[in-house]
């Protein structure tokens, strides 16, 4: 049996970690001096409250891999001999480099379990998308290796749209190239960020959170897997009337049968985003991208074709 777990910034809710019993190893916060776990000892609206009057930037720190082994620990428990951990983007954190270390020092002295460690390359929702389309598959029936498979294959088709109200906080963290920062600030405008290579980039700019909906929707038309179209998330910080305003938008906008989730990000990724933030997730199709030749490219879509016809009939 297969176990799902990942990092706290996945930023899942509660019903879908319970409906998909996915563990979850917290990240810590320092705030003004003191140490709390992510949604364990501090919950998001709690965080978001307090949030403008912290006398310095809250710091964030990755689990340490005892928090992953404690994981692996229970899946022995639960009857489980086989693992796969999701965890945010190396580029973004170092949450993957502790799973690893708990994974290689686990099986040290513990061979009962397979354990697959997913780099994810994305962050918030985006690892948390991947997380929920591996727990339907496991239920569909994919084994182990078509779940690895599935999430080596697709984890840089995961789009991410994310807009802040101000980039400060990405800056303070460094979640955000001095560049692109410096350009969002002059010009003094909705920043919509989006992963490139595992890290946040800004990749387009609009006037007024109206603008960055649209903006979300028009991508979406434009670049929507439509082979893998079940289910979008949209997420947010402190307001979630701004999730609300996009999902209706959307709705009036694309003809769309699938699921939607509206899921509020935790306080690590709160912590750099900062009040007001909105964002979207789904899977976009591919392109031949720099640096891959073409016969890599159709054996790539060989593969993922394939995979379609197995679980999305």
């Amino acid at each position: 049996m297969v176990r799902i777990i990942a990092d706290s910034t996945c930023d899942l809710s509660e019903e879908i970690l319970k409906k998909y019993n996915i563990g979850i190893a917290p990240l810590t916060i320092n705030i003004d001096g003191r140490e709390y776990k992510d949604k364990v000892d501090i919950q998001p609206d709690e965080f978001y409250s307090m949030m403008e009057s912290f006398d310095e930037p809250p710091r964030t720190s990755m689990p340490n891999p005892g928090e992953f082994i404690k994981l692996f620990e229970e899946s022995i428990a639960d009857g489980c001999d086989e693992v796969l951990c999701i965890c945010m983007s190396s580029g973004t954190s170092g949450a993957y480099q502790s799973a690893v270390i708990a994974r290689d020092d686990f099986f040290k002295e513990n061979d009962k379990i397979k354990i697959y460690v997913v780099d994810s390359k994305c962050m918030s929702h985006g690892s948390g998308y991947l997380v929920i389309e591996s727990a339907i598959l496991r239920e569909k029936g994919a084994t182990f290796q078509e779940l690895i498979n599935f999430n080596e294959m697709y984890k840089m088709n995961v789009k991410h749209f994310l807009a802040v109200d101000d980039l400060d906080h990405l800056i303070k963290s460094g979640r955000l190239s001095n560049a692109s920062a410096v350009i969002g600030k002059l010009l003094r405008i909705k920043p919509i960020m989006s992963m490139r290579q595992g890290k946040g980039a800004i990749v387009a700019k609009e006037r007024g959170k109206k603008r960055v909906l649209k903006h979300y929707i028009k991508e979406y038309k434009k670049r929507i897997d439509e082979n893998y179209n079940d289910f979008i998330i949209i997420g947010y910080t402190s307001d979630i009337r701004v999730a609300y305003n996009l999902e209706k938008l959307f709705l009036k906008e694309v003809d769309f049968e699938g699921k939607i989730y509206i899921m509020q990000m935790g306080v690590s990724v709160g912590a750099h985003v900062g009040l007001g933030a909105v964002s979207m997730y789904f899977i976009e199709k591919d392109n031949l991208k720099t640096g891959l030749m073409k016969s890599e490219f159709d054996k790539m879509m060989d593969n993922k074709n394939d995979f379609i016809k197995k679980f999305k009939k």
